[in-house]
């Protein structure tokens, strides 16, 4: 996704910081895709025989702790412990992880049963719940992590992220917005809100196809969530809003016959392509009012289909499902 750009202009472009612990910005970080947040400034620290109470067994009451037993001598740990630091670190503080040379400090890993290294343990509560010995692939290290610090454990930095692909969207940076939305599922691919997000934004940069493709990652479970309804609504609505006619046409025959409700019923799905979603509902809300009946109450059905597309907050929504009852029920 961050590899090719597809929205143009430079990564971060005003100057990419839109949270206080979500930070992005510069061609670097977008190339690496960033990260979820910033791991706390104390999430990896070496420890020492004495200070093993304090910095594993008591931290570990407050959240899980890693603890990685090397050596300076073991060719497996050097390969082990850059890709063990940079699996917690993306875990962005979900797990806490702690060293110890086992050459200084033999007598906890003795304690422990631990004879050969790489070994790492995992301790929640102040008691040793897993492990793992040598040293085992990226991929194995972020599941165990997973499994450790549980799957929700990310969830405020989830939610700090969402917020600021939100708040960079706002500001117009939609390249930065697609990267952050990115990065969430690279670290939790489950995220509805980032799979709406990233597909909503492929498809309003003309790439429907990329789009479809993003929503078919969603998880069986999820597939009808809200967001995902609402934005297969929006393709949808813009595919029919594709072959219709001339909106200069379609007013025209309007000034000439305001009861042609073909026009008006095309002329409103245009609109609401353009953006100009009250007056696509005031349109269809019109047909409604002359005719309930044309086209099997087709206006009302399709207006029911804006307010999917649109969401159940939004002011066009909320304005015209407003009017919608006062005509259907006074």
């Amino acid at each position: 996704m961050s590899d090719s750009k597809p929205f143009g202009g430079p990564f971060g472009s005003n100057g990419g910081q839109y949270a206080t612990t979500v930070q992005y910005g510069g061609t670097d970080a977008a190339r690496e895709k960033v990260a979820l947040a910033e791991a706390p400034a104390d999430v990896i620290k070496d420890t020492t025989t004495a200070g093993f109470a304090a910095d594993v067994i008591q931290e570990s009451r407050r959240q899980p702790v890693l603890v990685d037993f090397w050596a300076p001598w073991c060719g497996p740990c050097k390969q082990l412990t850059p890709l063990l630091e940079k699996a917690v670190k993306a875990a962005g503080g979900k797990v806490k992880l702690v060293k110890m040379n086992i050459d200084d400090h033999p007598s906890i890993a003795g304690q422990l049963g631990i004879q050969s290294i790489p070994a790492v343990i995992a301790f929640k509560d102040g008691q040793p719940v897993d492990g793992f010995m040598g040293a085992i692939p990226e991929s194995q290290i972020t599941q165990f992590i997973q499994k450790v610090g549980g799957k929700n454990g990310g969830a405020p930095q989830v939610a700090e992220a969402l917020a600021a692909a939100a708040e960079a969207r706002d500001a117009g940076d939609v390249q930065t917005a697609a990267d952050i939305y990115d990065a969430i599922l690279e670290q939790a691919p489950e995220t509805i809100e980032a799979i709406a997000g990233l597909g909503d934004l492929l498809f309003e940069a003309g790439d429907a196809e990329g789009a479809e493709a993003v929503l078919a990652r969603a998880p069986e479970a999820k597939k009808d969530a809200p967001q995902l309804a609402a934005l297969r609504a929006k393709m949808a609505l813009a595919a029919q809003a594709a072959v219709l006619g001339n909106p200069a046409e379609l007013e025209r025959r309007l000034a000439e016959n305001p009861r042609d409700h073909q026009a008006r019923f095309e002329l409103a799905m245009i609109q609401n392509a353009k953006g100009d979603r009250m007056a696509a509902a005031d349109n269809l809300l019109a047909i409604i009012k002359a005719d309930r009946s044309w086209n099997d109450d087709g206006a009302r059905t399709q207006l029911l289909q804006l307010f999917e597309a649109w969401g159940m907050t939004d002011e066009a929504t909320l304005s015209a499902r407003r009017k919608l009852s006062s005509l259907l029920f006074s």
